[in-house]
């Protein structure tokens, strides 16, 4: 793989990188291209159906909605980062990818992960305002508001991604370029790598607590006070619909923290790159794919929506 390498004066500089997706024989990868194939198409239509309900019904022209919104964006653009890449490597085409485009699609999905834990923290807050104070909520939780925490959810995942992936940019791969996995990740390139990677560990694994903490806690205080209010409702209409607004919500945060926190806390050499693949299928594909028909089998207002569109037409 001589092309594979840059040579200068005193280094040998890895230009690309060989993606295996997973160990087993081309029968296997061909058996399992469908099913990604059929999960991706499953994640882009059913979070842009839920844009387009949402923007074309006037009920649901809330703030709760818009930031649903700004999560089914997200959903769409986080599985695109790895899929359409994986898909061709899967029939063992294009199994190349550039140094470049690596970092490119690392930055770019660690980064929308952190924005899916803050945009997820915003919306535990919001229905914390709405069902804890609701008289008060359309002062507290107007769309200027949550439009300025929507936008530093995304600047603030882009951002904090930026220093890590300089770090990242600067390690040196003297040996293989092949990547067990069929995606770009930092455990991939910490195996691979044959520079001092502790500080990036250790950079890692700070930005994952700070940000798993910061959000976790805003997401636990948000639902204490929320579960404290609903056993205090005596009226059964209330209780349901109190119930009915955060339990969707409720669904999403268990699936995404039960799969991220593993990946995002200790990326390291010790740790099995098989495992990681398995738990990476969860929060990139599985998780898209199941939040829209979370929200729409479990939100009434969305299942309303959705069944006046239908018979508009």
């Amino acid at each position: 793989m001589g092309e594979n390498y840059q040579v200068g004066q005193n280094e040998t500089r890895v230009q690309e990188f060989i993606l295996l997706t997973f160990t087993g024989s081309l029968h296997l990868r061909i058996f399992i291209f469908p099913l990604f194939l059929i999960m991706y198409i499953l994640a882009i239509s059913g979070n842009l159906a839920i844009i387009i309900l949402v923007l074309s019904n006037g009920r649901l022209h809330t703030v709760m909605y818009y930031l649903l919104c700004n999560l089914s964006f997200l959903e769409i653009w986080y599985t695109t980062t790895t899929i359409p890449k994986t898909l061709p490597v899967l029939l063992g085409r294009s199994q190349s990818i550039s140094f470049t485009g690596c970092l490119l699609q690392m930055y770019f999905s660690y980064s929308f992960g952190c924005i899916e834990y803050f945009l997820l923290a915003i919306m535990a807050y919001d229905r914390y305002v709405a069902i804890c104070h609701p008289l008060r909520y359309n002062t507290i939780m107007d769309i200027s508001l949550s439009g300025k925490l929507a936008v530093s959810s995304w600047l603030g995942g882009f951002i904090i991604l930026s220093a890590p992936a300089f770090l990242i940019a600067r390690l040196s791969f003297c040996g293989p370029n092949v990547i067990n996995h069929f995606l770009c990740s930092v455990d991939a390139w910490i195996v691979l790598s044959c520079s001092e990677t502790h500080a990036i560990e250790m950079a890692i694994f700070l930005i994952a607590v700070f940000v798993i903490f910061s959000s976790f806690s805003v997401t636990l205080l948000s639902y204490i006070y929320i579960v404290s209010t609903i056993l205090h409702i005596s009226s059964t209409n209330s209780l349901q619909k109190a119930f009915s607004t955060c339990s969707s919500h409720f669904a999403v945060v268990v699936i995404w923290y039960g799969s991220t926190i593993f990946l995002f806390v200790k990326p390291s050499k010790s740790r099995s790159l098989e495992t990681t693949k398995t738990v990476n299928i969860l929060n990139i594909i599985v998780t898209p794919v199941l939040n829209p028909f979370i929200y729409t089998l479990r939100n009434k207002e969305v299942r309303e929506a959705f069944r006046s569109s239908l018979h508009l037409k």
